[in-house]
């Protein structure tokens, strides 16, 4: 049995009905990766120096980043060595497996939502402009709708001229709660939405911020006051800080979070436009930097192409093809 029918038997039900937009949004990646990939046992008839560079500058080149392939390239020649691999078949299922555990390594992952189970849910967007983050938080905020949440969204990024009026016509097209106001105090914003939601009995707040990076003062001393202010209302801390990162810009989204980490404490990651790039690397490449998981990923404009992240799913969309 290969390790796709190994992959195949794992999946439940609700998975397999993902499987096919993993399978869909990865096609550009998997074209560009699995081809090459392909070719190698083609072109090498033994496992040797050249073949380890050509599959380096694949990996690289899928946006696995330097760091994350050497890393890899590594603990594929020991195992090559200790298991005298020398079979071009199981090497592909050894490739397959240490990509695999680049993403898990020895940690507990999760792409559920840490969800307060004595009240209100409180949930922090943050990001840099143009990823996708207010089309994000609309696309989670249905899929809340839809498992019967009570949901608010709180427009708190009054520094980009259109953000509030944008997330208000997202609230109104997907029928949830709102509260927002241009030109204010993000902070204030934000405590003046959590006392509607508290008055309305609001299961999840899910609040925009401004995503400016270029002055990291500023925005550090503004989430600072948010996160004080909802501590001060909800007398205890965030429940999540969600990363909003665009899979195109590649190893640039490494630098992004990296530099919010230095703003604030992310528990997780929205990796948008995957089915835009043949890149699709960056999702091994992130967890492997910066430790964070990705907790769902956007593969189209549809409310329904963002989904919760599954690696086996991600690994059999990404390799379903190589054969």
């Amino acid at each position: 049995m290969g390790i796709f029918d190994k992959l195949k038997q794992v999946f439940t039900k609700d998975r397999k009905e993902n499987i096919e937009k993993y399978e869909e949004g990865l096609t550009k990646t998997r074209e560009d990766f699995v081809n090459k990939l392909s070719l190698l046992g083609v072109k090498y008839t033994k496992i040797d120096d050249k073949f380890y560079e050509e599959l380096e500058e694949i990996l690289i080149m899928a946006d696995l980043g330097v760091n994350t392939t050497m890393d890899f390239m590594d603990k594929l020649k020991k195992r090559v060595k200790e298991e005298n691999i020398e079979n071009f078949e199981y090497l592909k299922e050894v490739i397959v497996d240490e990509l695999f555990l680049i993403y898990v390594g020895n940690d507990q992952l999760t792409s559920k939502i840490n969800y307060n189970k004595e009240g209100l849910t409180t949930i922090l967007f943050i990001g840099v402009n143009g990823v996708g983050k207010t089309t994000s938080i609309a696309k989670l905020a249905s899929k809340m709708i839809d498992e019967g949440k009570k949901v608010m969204l709180i427009g708190a990024d009054t520094f980009r001229a259109g953000a509030v009026t944008q997330l208000k016509e997202w609230a109104t097209k997907i029928g949830t709660e709102f509260y927002g106001k241009d030109e204010s105090d993000p902070a204030s914003v934000v405590y003046e939405g959590l006392e509607e939601a508290k008055r309305k009995d609001i299961d999840v707040v899910l609040i925009d911020t401004a995503g400016r990076l270029q002055n990291k003062v500023n925005l550090m001393k503004e989430l600072e006051k948010i996160n004080k202010v909802i501590e001060k209302q909800l007398e205890r801390n965030l429940d999540e800080t969600l990363l909003v990162i665009d899979a195109s810009t590649g190893q640039n989204g490494i630098s992004q979070a990296k530099n919010f980490m230095e703003i604030c404490k992310i528990t997780g990651i929205i990796l948008t436009k995957l089915d835009g790039t043949a890149k699709g690397g960056i999702v091994l490449a992130i967890k492997d930097s910066v430790g964070i998981p990705v907790k769902y990923i956007g593969f189209g404009e549809k409310v329904s192409d963002m989904i919760p992240f599954d690696i086996e799913s991600y690994i059999y969309g990404l390799f379903k093809e190589w054969k």
